[in-house]
């Protein structure tokens, strides 16, 4: 048997892979790596091409909306002074605070504890309120620009600062009703800053500025213009001193007599000038939103009543004028008579009776409406109906202060037709006007004839005082001639001295004045129960400059009337204005014998 050898096996060894190879795998790779680049390079590009293109738009102005900010959050409402430039309304800087979490470049520990005593907030608080969102997240209002400025020096990324204004009113109440105040778009709502928003908004609002990452403005949009800082500020003819004074003394007679509301007024007759005006009740501009609405309207402005005696020199002042009646005539008043059917009588007929003979001054005094109707007959119901017109009985004064309402008068045919119609306006009643009207009127006795228009802007003033802007006012209209005006200033100066407004001298000094206790209209026609009583005084007599009114409605007591209700407001309001103004008195014997009669201490 023969047997065969296997043969053996013989492994190869692994062969070394050439030059040649080497390149081609090389040169493979090479490939792939250039076309990976290429093609990212191309996606890059294609990707810059969308959002540079395609995208560039929209995502320019998000960036914008990002980036700037309105410029009407960087120049706030001018501000309100006083004619001494007491500020009386000013905006002041606000911020709110927002947090984005997901922004943090520190843990949320970290954030709340630096952020805790800025805000007098526990960091616990602020941890959890961090934890409801991601952003967005509101976490203080109403910052001051000191706690702004140390928020931003904590330099904490995720945290939002905004810019707000807040309208901030130093005097509180006692401006009230003149100022007014401005509502959640900051925009004027009544008084001044409603009527005067013209005045009031800076020149350069419109706009938007670049903001960095800490909110504040960066020069490169600003407006040339933006460089000169608006510093203007809206300067009225109110004395805060005077305004002060006159509130108290209004609010005292108020309280005591349980009346309704009330109202007292200084005006320059020379040019119309208010230098106080005061309504009560008041509110807190600062905090509208608690105030009855009806307040934010000035009822000495936008509402009427019978201004009764206080209108008799305005009357005399038109018989005058016409050549009807001459100064030294007399008159019976026999304390009631009857006129187209209707009776009319003197108030204290029911225990006085009839005056008798009485002088045209006399009847000032003693305020006799019967007196007042005997006059009044002199003049032509036509001619005396012109006249009323020609002093705007009916119309509006055009003060600058807003929510004005025109008086009410009787059309001509009407006045003319019916005696009962002259006979009632002889003694002010049955037509109806403003107090701020009743102010203007007695201005044009006390400055020699003029009708001026009362008004308590001044205009727009620069940080030195210097007036840059003067508000427009309507030339005064001559009305009466001096020598009408300066006889029924005498005859005013009788009834302060003689008369019914004795309660409102002061020794030393020599003022005209008139007192008025008038029934009020009711609803339903006729007339109420309820009494307005005011008093109205020219001062000083000698050379006038002032028209003090007073006017108090629905005064409670069987002692209500001007002269007790009116007349004291008018003699406080002149005490504090001679101090002011520092007026010497015309009569100084007086004050000699006045501290000579006081007890000593």
């Amino acid at each position: 048997m023969t047997t065969s050898k296997s043969k053996p096996i013989v492994v190869q060894p692994p062969q070394k892979p050439t030059k040649r190879s080497q390149v081609k795998v090389s040169a493979s790779r090479l490939i792939v790596t250039w076309v990976i680049l290429v093609l990212g390079q191309l996606g890059l590009v294609a990707r810059l091409v969308y959002l540079q293109v395609l995208q560039g738009p929209v995502l320019r102005e998000k960036a914008r909306q990002q980036q700037l900010f309105p410029l009407q959050a960087l120049i706030g409402r001018r501000p309100i002074v006083d004619r001494s430039g007491n500020v009386l309304a000013m905006d002041e800087p606000d911020f709110t605070l927002f947090a984005h979490p997901y922004l943090f470049n520190q843990s949320g520990d970290q954030v709340a504890a630096q952020l805790a005593p800025i805000l007098n907030r526990p960091a616990a608080d602020l941890v959890k309120l961090f934890q409801t969102a991601e952003s967005g997240i509101p976490v203080a209002y109403e910052l001051s620009q000191a706690e702004s400025d140390k928020i931003k020096g904590l330099q904490l990324d995720g945290l939002e600062l905004t810019q707000q204004w807040q309208r901030d009113y130093p005097q509180q109440a006692l401006t009230s009703e003149l100022i007014g105040y401005v509502g959640t778009e900051h925009q004027g709502q009544a008084g001044l800053e409603y009527s005067q928003n013209n005045l009031l908004e800076p020149s350069m609002r419109s706009g938007q500025l670049s903001q960095d990452f800490f909110g504040d403005a960066l020069p490169d949009l600003a407006p040339p213009a933006l460089l000169k800082t608006d510093d203007l500020s809206l300067k009225l003819t109110l004395d805060i001193r005077l305004q002060r004074v006159a509130r108290e003394a209004l609010r005292k007679q108020l309280q005591e007599f349980k009346a309704l509301r009330g109202t007292v007024m200084v005006m320059d007759v020379r040019d119309g000038a208010l230098e106080a005006f005061v309504s009560e009740p008041a509110y807190d501009p600062a905090q509208y939103y608690k105030a009855d609405p009806a307040l934010f309207k000035n009822w000495a402005v936008s509402d009427l009543y019978e201004p009764g005696s206080t209108f008799k020199p305005i009357n005399v002042a038109i018989a005058l004028e016409t050549g009807s009646v001459k100064a030294n005539n007399i008159f019976t008043d026999q304390g009631r008579i009857f006129v187209g059917g209707w009776p009319i009588q003197n108030n204290d007929f029911d225990g006085a009776g009839g005056n008798g003979p009485l002088s045209v001054t006399q009847i000032l005094e003693k305020s006799s409406n019967v007196g007042m109707v005997h006059i009044m007959q002199q003049v032509k119901p036509a001619l005396y109906y012109d006249w009323l017109k020609r002093l705007g009985i009916g119309e509006m004064v055009n003060t600058d202060l807003p929510f004005e309402t025109p008086g009410q008068f009787k059309p001509k045919s009407q006045f003319v037709e019916y005696p009962i119609e002259p006979a009632t306006t002889a003694f002010g009643q049955g037509f109806s006007v403003t107090p701020i009207q009743m102010a203007q009127l007695h201005a044009v006795i006390a400055n020699g004839g003029k009708l001026v228009t009362p008004h308590i802007v001044q205009g727009l003033i620069d940080p030195s005082g210097e007036l840059v802007k003067q508000a427009p006012t309507p030339k005064p209209k001559s009305v009466f001639s001096p020598a009408t005006a300066q006889t029924v200033q005498r005859m005013m100066g009788s009834v302060v001295q003689n008369g019914t407004g004795k309660a409102a001298q002061i020794p030393g000094y020599r003022l005209g004045g008139k007192t008025g206790t008038a029934q009020k209209a009711a609803a339903g026609g006729g007339y109420s129960s309820a009494r307005i009583t005011s008093f109205v005084a020219l001062f000083p007599l000698e050379n006038p400059r002032y028209v003090v009114l007073a006017v108090v409605d629905e005064p409670q007591g069987g002692n209500a009337f001007g002269s007790t209700v009116a007349a004291p407001v008018v003699k406080s309001v002149i005490e504090s204005l001679i101090a002011i103004a520092g007026i010497s008195p015309s009569h100084p014997q007086e004050l000699e014998k006045a501290k000579t009669a006081s007890p000593q201490p």
